[in-house]
């Protein structure tokens, strides 16, 4: 129907005749003369109709906005104060000879100009008219381009994209199933995965020995900015590799993808163990483009009076730990109540903080409602431990170790976006020796990422100390997003029984669940490896997006509802009955 898409003109077709279909983006009547701005997903292109072709300016004289049109013209140069050096096409026009509307159109719900401002609700129960939006049509066409480099460089380094089924049995892997309940085998349910992690390591043990796929994933969990309940991840697997050689293969990857999409060279990427990144940053995936760090101050509060802080630093579990702030004393008494407030959300009980106003005065030259309650020395010492100047602002936290981690982790990041200290530019690194398992608080262990990640040390040296055992995982970050994660898989079986018997998994349990990987070990199971990124969180990164729900077609609200769909909905009593399923009704409350 068309010769060219309207973004794609340019001088070089001038005296072309060409044939164009799109929107009508805006209408203008000038004197008699009509101008459209025809827009596809490609661009917008300025037609003008003028009354020499009768039938076709009356035809232009009718159109609205999104109207779909094609047009056939002429594409001639502008002239003078007509060219508009902020549109791609603006050296250019096209003079209308004939115009055919394929599709009238009501007046849209909200304006497709990018400066306004439309509420999200809205946005996503008409995403169909958002996703014309120029601005949505670039995020999802950069996606597009990111899978295609994904997939053009796997398959060079000669992986295999191979599918794997969505329709699976439950696992453990950190939260809830979506499940599926099956009509052949009544009072059964099939799960949606939340990843391939199984079937990938069964392709391994099949001896494909290179395995990639684009996959979609499930997690019933509560959302925020970079979750979905349906997600897409990059899955990367393969067979002897180990960790330097998996991570050097998908850093190239990353780094080859900024280069061909967005023309940035990447730095090069630091490697950091779990350790450090929570002792420096309080978190396992640091942002380091903010050059703030938290600092150890436990040995300096074990005999101060002040129980708030010699409480955790007499705790084996405990943390007492500073943040000094460069020109944070200007901060004002309402920002840092809002503060206190802000690290509440992470379990911290308050905020304690000193003003360095004159450093050269001693303690007379501090500001803070806490110096009373600890040694003048005391006091100094910490501020020579921060080297700390005039100007700055020392917070504190003090409490279990991962409250204050968490707190004071989450706002290193409040205060530097706050105040506008955020290094420009992208800061990679790989973050490594992760611990193998944690608490959950009732004293029983947890996989810290999956029961199929392998540990560095023996069986027997982890049924012994689990807790002192570290894993040989690593995450791949990013500007203070983990970008991927991934680790080296067990592969022989009494290491996976041993996993298994840690986090309280019996025998029967475990042939119940995962025989069929248990079964799998025993018949010649090679070393293997992997790493899966998050894709709708590299593209929210990549376009500067603020929330993967700007990178996805069709996302779901923060409820995991489609206001577009009505989705999820109800189902007729047919449907439940084939399906063994009855709905119980809730008994309301007697007044």
């Amino acid at each position: 129907m068309r010769s060219h898409y309207c973004g794609a003109l340019n001088s070089k077709f001038i005296d072309e005749t060409v044939t164009l279909c799109g929107w009508v983006d805006r209408r203008r009547d000038h004197g008699g003369v009509i101008f459209l701005d025809l827009r596809d997903r490609e661009g917008i292109v300025q037609v003008v109709f003028d009354p020499d072709t009768e039938e076709h300016f009356e035809r232009a004289d009718k159109v609205r906005g999104e109207y779909v049109i094609k047009v056939t013209g002429k594409v001639r140069a502008r002239t003078g104060a007509t060219v508009n050096a902020n549109m791609a096409t603006g050296e250019i026009e096209v003079l209308g000879k004939a115009l055919e509307i394929l599709s009238v159109a009501e007046t849209p719900p909200f304006q497709m100009d990018e400066h306004i401002s439309v509420g999200e609700d809205v946005r996503l129960k008409y995403r169909y008219i958002d996703l014309r939006r120029p601005e949505m049509q670039q995020k999802l066409i950069l996606r597009s381009k990111i899978t295609t480099e994904v997939r053009n460089f796997l398959d060079e380094q000669g992986f295999l994209d191979i599918e794997t089924p969505i329709l699976t049995r439950a696992t453990p892997e950190g939260a809830r199933d979506y499940l599926v309940p099956s009509r052949t085998h009544p009072g059964q349910f099939f799960a949606l995965p939340q990843s391939p992690q199984l079937f990938k390591q069964l392709l391994m043990v099949s001896g494909y020995d290179r395995y990639y796929q684009v996959a979609k994933c499930f997690r019933d969990e509560d959302l925020r900015a970079d979750r979905q309940p349906e997600f897409t991840q990059i899955d990367i697997e393969t067979s002897f590799m180990d960790e330097p050689g998996i991570m050097a293969v998908t850093e190239q990857m990353v780094c080859q993808l900024f280069k061909s999409v967005l023309d940035v060279d990447l730095p090069k990427f630091p490697h950091m163990t779990y350790a450090e990144a929570m002792s420096r940053y309080g978190s396992d995936k640091p942002d380091l483009r903010i050059d703030l760090e938290l600092v150890d101050v436990d040995d300096l509060m074990q005999q101060v009076e002040f129980k708030v802080f010699n409480g955790p630093a007499n705790d084996d579990q405990g943390r007492v730990a500073a943040l000094k702030v460069p020109g944070g004393a200007s901060l004002s008494r309402k920002v840092i109540d809002d503060y206190t407030k802000y690290v509440s959300i992470y379990g911290a009980r308050g905020l304690a903080w000193i003003k360095v106003n004159e450093l050269q005065a001693g303690i007379e030259g501090l500001q803070s409602p806490i110096i009373k309650f600890m040694p003048d020395d005391i006091v100094l010492q910490l501020m020579d431990r921060l080297e700390a100047a005039d100007g700055d602002i020392v917070f504190f936290g003090a409490d279990k170790a991962k409250i204050v981690n968490e707190s004071l982790g989450a706002l290193r990041i409040k205060v530097a976006e706050d105040m506008g200290i955020v290094a420009d530019g992208w800061a990679p690194l790989w973050v490594v020796d992760f611990p193998m398992f944690e608490e959950d608080g009732n004293g029983s262990w947890t996989s810290l990422h999956h029961p199929f990640t392998a540990p560095s040390c023996t069986p027997e040296e982890l049924q012994s100390n689990p807790g002192g055992a570290l894993s040989r995982a690593y995450d791949m970050v990013l500007n203070g997003t983990e970008l991927g994660g991934g680790s080296i898989r067990i592969h022989q079986r009494d290491m996976q029984e041993t996993v298994f018997s840690v986090l309280g998994i019996d025998e029967q349990e475990s042939e119940e669940k995962f025989g069929f990987l248990l079964d799998a070990l025993k018949y010649g199971c090679p070393p293997h490896g992997g790493l899966a990124f998050g894709l709708d969180r590299l593209v929210m990164l990549m376009t500067g997006a603020s929330s993967i729900r700007e990178v996805i077609a069709f996302p779901k609200t923060q409820s995991a509802a489609c206001v577009m769909t009505d989705a999820p909905g109800t189902v007729d009593s047919k449907q439940l009955k084939e399906l063994n399923i009855r709905l119980r009704k809730e008994e309301k409350s007697q007044a």
